[in-house]
């Protein structure tokens, strides 16, 4: 049985047409304001847990909702309601209009847009797999872990899964529609030995369907899980010290990520309050380093058809060769700097404002083999798996902490290490990129990005990096 259906298309359970939404708009404009939106929303989600054994926990959720935004100037009026009752929806409207005063304006014809991308290419959709099929899918990891190694002592594994329809309708005349799929499974185990325990996980998932377990299955991602809990009992306490780190390929995009691209978000700048203001032209890391924010990798957990003001985003060159090109703009910033949006504007739910978020993070690869790149450092750290960090975004000072890594020593990787912190400046890092490698991985679907109390889900990548000096904090070397 589906679980899901079209609730704005013709004939659906609140179905909007463009008349419907001019009259609102207009509400919207009634006060004097120079631009008005209209955001609505329907979201299915569900969630299963798996524990001890046995199915824990299961939930659906369902989330619907308009949120009416009006810009005048500098200042932005916002207003939502969770009725699609025409009566309370134009409240809404109304209220977001007092941010105005002054005479009203009309909104133009709305023309609804045809021209969409196709970046979910969704075979077996979640919500059509019954609950029994879920649950096996966890039982399947949680057997599959035990019997990897003796030595585990707990399995927690997790499916999550989602589908958001949006329309947006502008004064501008612009209506855009987008439903937008998400999975997410996720295994956590902890193993013992002689007293000793550690803790390996692993997951994946992206804007797709069941499908995604034809290529990792859920025993995949048990045995990797274990392969890293047992890895990680043997570690020694990490060195510490100015020297060489090598980022292994995927999600350590996830440090790029955090301590650079935040500072790329055009707000920040528009606001002055990024390391970055004022730097567009300049030279702001290694020659070797063009970073991009790209919504159109097909099933990325970060890509898009549609951001979440009814603009189609493409592939945003921010740094190229080094030098600034640019910043990911929304329209309320991309007006400031007198640019076009680059279909960054993102916001958790129709309860939110819509600001400039990251959605596809990648640093693009360069030309040496991963190989070279272990063989050129004498003593260092090689970084494969990254926990929780901490960033300064007016400045870009971070620190990570890795949950998997390990010593390299005479240009090969030794053992492994626990308690490894990575402390630097995102800038800094980026100029000190000395060797870049030819294997882009694009990460597997697991990162969520927080900013100013909104969640969006986002994907990072990069090749294997090296950096010539990096302050890695562990025991101190002797």
């Amino acid at each position: 049985m589906t679980a899901y259906h079209a609730p704005f298309a013709e004939g659906g359970e609140h179905a909007i047409d463009p008349a419907i939404a001019r009259k609102l708009l207009t509400l919207a404009l009634s006060a004097g304001g120079d631009y008005a939106d209209l955001f609505f929303e329907y979201g299915v989600s569900g969630s299963y847990g798996f524990d001890e054994g046995i199915l824990k926990s299961a939930g659906r959720f369902v989330s619907m909702g308009l949120g009416v935004r009006v810009m005048k100037g500098d200042a932005t009026g916002y207003a939502y309601v969770q009725d699609y009752a025409y009566d309370a929806m134009a409240r809404a409207a109304r209220t977001a209009a007092q941010i105005a005063s002054g005479g009203g304006t009309d909104p133009v014809e709305i023309s609804p847009r045809s021209d969409y991308a196709k970046r979910y290419d969704v075979r077996k959709l979640s919500f059509d797999i019954s609950g029994e099929a879920k649950r096996d899918l966890l039982a399947r990891a949680d057997a599959a872990a035990r019997q990897a190694d003796p030595r585990v002592i707990q399995v927690n594994a997790s499916f999550n899964e989602e589908i958001r329809e949006i329309l947006v309708a502008t004064s501008t005349g612009h209506m855009a529609r987008d439903r937008q799929p998400l999975i997410r499974f996720g295994i956590r185990v902890i193993v013992e030995d002689d007293g000793k325990r550690q803790s390996g996980n692993s997951g994946g998932g992206g804007r797709m369907g069941f499908e995604y377990f034809d290529d990792k299955s859920p025993e995949w991602h048990a045995k990797e899980a274990v392969r890293q809990a047992v890895t990680m009992l043997d570690a020694q306490e990490a060195p510490a010290g100015e020297m060489e780190v090598v980022l292994g390929p995927g999600d350590s995009g996830i440090l790029l990520h955090e301590a650079v691209g935040h500072g790329l978000e055009a707000d920040f700048n528009r606001k002055g309050t990024s390391n970055y203001t004022d730097q567009v032209g300049q030279q702001v890391a290694s020659e070797l380093c063009t970073v991009v924010d790209d919504a159109t990798l097909a099933g990325s957990r970060g890509s898009i058809n549609v951001d979440d003001e009814g603009l189609v985003p493409t592939s945003a060159t921010l740094i190229e060769n080094g030098t600034l090109r640019g910043y990911m703009q929304d329209q309320h910033s991309a007006g400031h700097f007198k640019t076009r949006a680059t279909g960054n504007g993102r916001r958790e739910s129709f309860k939110s404002h819509p600001m400039p978020r990251m959605t596809n993070t990648l640093l693009l690869p360069g030309q040496d083999a991963p190989e070279d790149i272990i063989k050129s450092v004498k003593k260092g750290v090689y970084a494969t798996k990254f926990g929780g960090g901490q960033v300064d975004i007016s400045n870009g000072d971070f620190v990570f902490s890795l949950t998997e890594g390990y010593l390299i020593e005479d240009g090969k990787l030794t053992a492994p290490l626990k308690g490894v912190n990575l402390i630097g400046n995102g800038p800094d890092v980026m100029r000190k990129v000395v060797m870049l490698g030819h294997d882009m991985v694009h990460s597997d679907g697991i990162w969520t990005c927080g900013k100013d109390g909104q969640s969006v889900p986002v994907g990072v990548g990069c090749p294997t990096v090296k950096i010539s000096s990096m302050t890695v904090g562990g025991t101190q070397m002797g």
